[in-house]
């Protein structure tokens, strides 16, 4: 048992990757790669939307959000894995875990609310187009985005601040980075409260995103059935289609993890290559569905590599 005075100076172990010494750099080499091709990708929309005034909409302000938390992701990731990769070296202090496992959650859960704000201004602009303007403002987009961020921030808070009254009893984690169902494997005493608590931010986020999307979804497509006009209605469903496979794409991903941990005939590989890919999937394909996929982010991004290549 460690104290919890001793708790800061404490050293975990992170499973071990079990790299042979023949593909430790192709593996760092690969995850370095993706690294930087999700970073350039992210960072290009994040830069493309700030620097073009024609983008500073509530659509686009919104979509900001995304790019950025999946930076924020990805960095957390890949900082740990690729030093272990590099090294060899799979200790991480149990601060830094706590750190790691905390940005885990923050962002896994910002993605959840990003969407769910994302869904409502797509039904407030497919089925009330006329009043969009009147409720979009931007002192209501202010509120939206402090109000999704503040509540994400209190709510895992929470989640990491009732480890400070658990003492640890052993220091080799199950998983390859450090997040909630692992941190309480190490707990010596009954973590009951802290699970009851995770059920609850769990079924909170499902259940509140997957309520907001599906009834701004049933309204979307009853008002694009009804659509005379078959420009704007396949262009509506596209878009939203989209969202939509990526929504549940990403439900399933986050929830797969989490409910692994609580299942003994779940393979542990399984489980450990699940909760990477949350944070590597998304990333990847966020920028190309809602970033390069969108018109008018698509052109800015193509106006300006060709004003840079003329400049040349």
């Amino acid at each position: 048992m460690y104290p919890n005075e001793s708790v800061l100076s404490l050293v975990l172990t992170l499973h071990s990757l079990e790299l042979s010494n023949t593909s430790i750099y192709p593996a760092f080499i690969f995850g370095l790669t993706m690294y930087l091709f999700i970073l350039i990708c992210n960072v290009t929309i994040v830069v493309t939307i700030c620097l073009n005034r024609n983008l500073h909409k509530p659509m686009y302000i919104l979509l900001l959000n995304l790019p950025i938390n999946d930076v924020m992701g990805a960095t957390n990731l890949f900082s740990q894995l690729l030093y272990s990769i590099w090294s060899q070296e799979s200790s991480i202090s149990y601060p830094a875990c706590l750190l790691q496992g905390f940005i885990v959650h923050l962002c896994g859960s910002a993605s959840y609310v990003i969407l769910t704000a994302m869904a409502f201004d797509r039904y407030i602009a497919i089925c009330s187009p006329l009043r969009y303007g009147a409720i979009m403002t931007t002192n209501n987009l202010v509120k939206i985005i402090t109000g999704m961020w503040l509540f994400n921030f209190t709510i895992i808070i929470v989640i990491f601040l009732l480890y400070l009254n658990y003492k640890i009893c052993q220091t080799h984690m199950t998983d390859l980075i450090c997040y909630n169902p692992s941190i309480m494997k190490l707990m010596c005493e009954d973590t009951k409260v802290n699970n009851i608590y995770g059920l609850f931010t769990l079924v909170l986020y499902h259940t509140l995103s997957f309520s907001v999307v599906a009834f701004t979804y049933i309204h979307i497509l009853i008002t694009c059935i009804s659509n005379k006009q078959s420009d704007a209605r396949n262009k509506a469903l596209q878009t939203c289609g989209t969202h939509l496979v990526i929504f549940f794409f990403f439900e399933f991903n986050t929830l797969f993890p989490l409910i692994a941990h609580r299942s003994e005939s779940i393979p542990a590989y399984i489980r450990r290559i699940f909760s990477m890919t949350v944070f590597v999937f998304p990333p990847l394909v966020n920028p190309l569905v809602y970033g390069f996929k969108t018109k008018e982010i698509r052109q800015k991004i193509f106006t300006c590599f060709k004003s840079k290549i003329n400049s040349v």
